[in-house]
This record gives structure tokens, sequence and C-alpha cells, in this order.
């Protein structure tokens, strides 16, 4: 390997070797990036690029690993790696990847290598080492193979999609998420709130923004562990929550039950398609449309529009795009062990059908930096309760939680993904929106 002087760089590196032979896992790396690693690489082959001195290492551990990472190029390959124990990380907990990423989104500058190279790399590697391998038993299938369960976002594939995600172990859930068990975006009334006071203050902002008063009726869909739920019961509304994960279900009816709130609360194990009720004073769907498919989205906000009264609030608060004219999947490795099926838009599509559906928009807001703290928040509790997060669900499925919320906090930082709720009326028969002149909320 050939080292530059230190006078190249204030830090120690590897360069670009020339090689016309096979190629060491430290060369393929070089290969690929038109700058040093931002953190120091060792392999199994013995081979070490990158810088030296970095406080953050990989070690690519065998050739299974290898063979991840070249057949499935990108954030997929990387990921399959790690999970399955092939990649390891030096300098930085598995509950908490953010230094990590953040020093690859900087510093990693990935270019195509070229035929020469490429050569050498199957030269020297075989064509066993190309073939790909089965994934971690973590990973979904990919879309086509999910088609078994139904089309994208029917009420069976969408419920095992559900099922994938949120029925991990309810007893985790409490790990990470903390006694609040809310798994959505939390609103920091200051840099220095905790966690559960910027859930408490979220759920305020909702419930607010609804003009909630006593006696009314809130449904609340995709509801989770009932959170949303308990807290305007709490305040004498009526609330019924309903979600596709059973285990949820069970967990919010014992929470409400052991709350005294069975008279004004319910939450229910239904899809929000299958709620035969209506005459909704509010409705609230907080982190539900992400998972139901824009193709979707017009029969979604008219089956909400139908069962809301008129002069009723809706509020939607989801993740959304910077942009409204992407694709709409998510990324390959959200889309196989974090959310199947799941997909994002601009929040500019999404008012705009809602507003084709009959909604009159309000108000929107931009919550992608609160976004961020919730997760740096949740990656912390991750992080102390680590070693009963990994007896509870396995070191596979910790790791996995802790790169996808190390990955979002990064995205929502870098405005690559957003937060928006969105608040909408149903207008009375005569255009009447029964909110008053200027915003009544606070937060």
């Amino acid at each position: 390997m050939t080292t530059f002087k230190a006078s190249q760089s204030p830090r120690q590196r590897v360069g670009r070797p020339q090689t016309t032979g096979p190629m060491t896992v430290a060369q393929i790396a070089d290969a690929a990036v038109d700058k040093p690693l931002p953190f120091h690489l060792t392999a199994f082959d013995g081979s070490s690029t990158g810088l030296a001195d970095s406080a953050i290492g990989a070690h690519l551990a065998d050739h299974r690993g290898l063979t991840y990472v070249l057949t499935a190029p990108g954030d997929l390959g990387l990921a399959r790696a790690y999970i399955a124990g092939d990649l390891e990380f030096s300098g930085v907990h598995p509950a908490n990847l953010y230094p990590l990423l953040r020093a690859m989104a900087d510093g990693l500058h990935l270019r195509r290598p070229a035929l020469s190279e490429m050569a050498s790399i199957a030269r020297g590697l075989g064509l066993r080492a190309l073939k790909p391998i089965g994934p971690p038993a973590q990973e979904a299938p990919p879309r086509w193979r999910r088609a078994i369960r139904g089309l994208r976002h029917s009420k069976s594939r969408d419920a095992d999609a559900i099922h994938r995600h949120y029925d991990v172990s309810n007893t985790f859930y409490e790990y990470v998420l903390g006694p609040s068990m809310a798994y959505t975006c939390a609103v920091y009334p200051d840099q220095g709130a905790s966690l559960e006071q910027a859930q408490e203050a979220k759920f305020k902002l909702v419930f607010d923004k609804l003009g909630l008063h006593e006696g009314e009726r809130l449904l609340d869909i995709g509801c989770g562990w009932g959170s949303m739920v308990r807290y305007a019961a709490r305040r004498g509304v009526r609330a019924l929550g309903v979600t596709l994960s059973a285990e949820q279900a069970e967990w919010a009816q014992r929470a409400i039950d052991e709350e005294g709130l069975g008279d004004l609360a319910e939450v229910r194990f239904q899809d929000y398609r299958d709620v035969s009720e209506d005459g909704f004073d509010a409705i609230s769907s907080i982190g539900l449309t992400e998972h139901i498919g824009v193709a979707n989205y017009p029969s979604y906000f008219t089956e909400l529009h139908q069962i809301l009264r008129p002069g009723g609030r809706l509020l939607n608060h989801c993740i959304t795009r910077p942009e409204n004219n992407t694709a709409f999947r998510t990324a390959p490795f959200i889309d196989r062990y974090v959310f199947p099926d799941g997909e994002l838009t601009g929040s500019g599509r999404i008012i705009s059908i809602m507003q084709d559906i009959g909604f009159e928009v309000r108000h929107s807001e931009n919550l992608r930096e609160h976004y961020a703290l919730t997760l740096r928040d949740w990656c912390h509790n991750l992080e102390r309760n680590w070693e009963a997060c990994v007896a509870e669900v396995g070191m596979a499925t910790a790791k996995v939680w802790g790169l996808y919320m190390s990955a979002s906090r990064l995205a929502f930082e870098r405005n690559n993904i957003q937060l928006h709720q969105v608040l909408a009326v149903r207008p009375g028969p005569h255009g009447d929106s029964a909110v008053p002149l200027r915003p009544w909320w606070s937060g």
C-alpha cells in the first residue's frame, strides 16, 4: 500500500494504488472513491485504507460481507453486511451511528471505477464472490415478492407491513420511546426540553389546533399505542383510535383501562377504512400517511372528509419530501428493513389532494428540526437501554433500529426529508369554516 506523506494532508491517509493484479479490499474501496475514506477501514485480508488516525473505524470481517457490499451497491449492501455482523464499526455505538453517517455524508465522494479496475476486481474476487446471497432474516422481501400478500396498499398487504415494523415488541418500544410511547415527531418548546416534555407539547399542539372541547368526538387514525387518544380523553373528549397493529391495540387498551379512561377512550385493532362511525368533530392522523401510498391519497382523504362533520377539523401529520416531483418510493434500506411499501411526497401534493377532495387548508408548518431532535433522543434511549433491547429483540434487529434512526436524524437535519402538519377543515354548506380570524394555538 502506498502512504501519502503527511505534508499532503493534515491527516495520514492511504492513496489509491496502481495495480494490475488482483485487488485487495482496501484497493477496491479506493477505486470507488475520489477522496480518501473519512474513517479508517480495515479488512479480513489484512489491507487498510482511509484516515489512519480517525476516531471512527470500520472493519470488513469476511468474504460474505464483501459479497453483500458488491452485489447490492449503496445503502442496502452496506446495511446487509452491518446487520449480518460482517461489517463492524468502532468509535461509535450501534445505537447511535450518527457521527459515522455524518462523516460519510460530508466526506465520502463516490466515483465509478474504471473498466480496468472493475476487471481487476472481478479477476481477484472470482464470479462466486459476485453471486448474490441471501440477506439477513430481518430483511423484507422485494416489492415484487410482496405481491403474494395482495396489491400494494391492499388491506392484507398493509396489515403485513405494519405487523413487520410495529409488532416487534412492546417492551422494546417502551425502552426506545420512553413513557410517552409516542412514535412520532415531538415538538420541542426549546433546545433544553426533554423528550417527554416535547411529546406532551406535540399532543397539546394537535389538540389545540383541532380546537377540541370536552364532550366532542375525536378519531385518531393510526393511533399507535394510544397516546393521543389518552391525552384527549383526560380532557373530557370522547376519543377513538384505530391501528393495524394488534400488539399496539392491546397495549393501548390496557393503558386506557389502567388510567380509568374506559368511558371516554377506545383503541381498536382495525383498518381506518372499516370505521363505521361518522360525524366526528375532529380527526388526527399522526404518522399514518407515509404508509397508505400516494396513489391512495384521494380515497384516503375522501374517506376522512365523509366521516367528519361539517365544520370539523383534520390534522394530518406526516413525513414529507422537500419537493413534489420526485419518485414516491423510499430508499432500498428503509423499504426492506424499516417501512415496507412506504411512500413519501411533498407537502404541496398532499395539500393539493386535500383541497381537491373538498377540504379547506387553514395552516401548514414544517417541523423537520423537531424530528431530528426526537430521533436524537430515541437513539439516546436505545443506547442507554442497549443490553435490555438486544435481549428483547436480538442484536440484528437492535442494529437495524440504531442505523435507521441515526440515518433519519441526519436526513431531517440536511433537509432531505421533512415533517409537515397540515390543518384543514370541512367547510359547512355555505362555506363556514368555524375557525377564529387568527391562529388560536401556541407552540
